[in-house]
């Protein structure tokens, strides 16, 4: 009998150990693998506005960008073409203003659609926030959206 409860008793000690392990991950960098890495990186450091991180490589075929407090996003080149995603499967950043971000995409001609995929408009979701969804040069889909946290 008592070692069946030394086993009982470890084993939900180890669940309780993996469960905090689990609990402590955080995100540390996205990476997404393109055709065209400056066509790319220009992208999302003049529209979306992100600032570059030194990388390690330093073999052009890379570029990272800080997305976040502790995350990047590294962009990599050696993709053959541009692949279908799916609308779900995007990346999502915050601006202050959704319709100023709406602004610099007119002004570079960059076509973006609302969550049903109305073109040129925006969704307000229930809680308020105003979304937008656009795709980057290599037709990854971006959720642009205003929500403060």
């Amino acid at each position: 009998m008592t070692l069946r409860i030394a086993l009982f008793t470890a084993f939900f000690s180890a669940c309780s150990l993996y469960g905090q392990a689990q609990a402590k991950a955080r995100i540390n960098h996205v990476a997404i693998y393109v055709v065209d890495l400056q066509k790319s990186g220009n992208f999302y450091m003049n529209i979306l506005g992100l600032d570059t991180i030194p990388e390690p490589f330093h073999d052009n075929k890379h570029i990272w960008l800080r997305i976040g407090p502790g995350a990047s996003m590294h962009i990599i080149q050696g993709a053959d073409v541009p692949k279908e995603y799916y609308k779900n499967n995007h990346t999502c950043f915050s601006v202050e203003s959704v319709t100023d971000f709406i602004e610099t995409l007119k002004k570079h001609s960059i076509p973006f659609e609302d969550v049903s995929g109305n073109q040129m408009v925006y969704s307000k979701r229930i809680d308020g926030v105003k979304q937008i969804w656009l795709r980057d040069p290599d037709g990854y889909w971006l959720e642009i959206n205003d929500a403060k946290d």
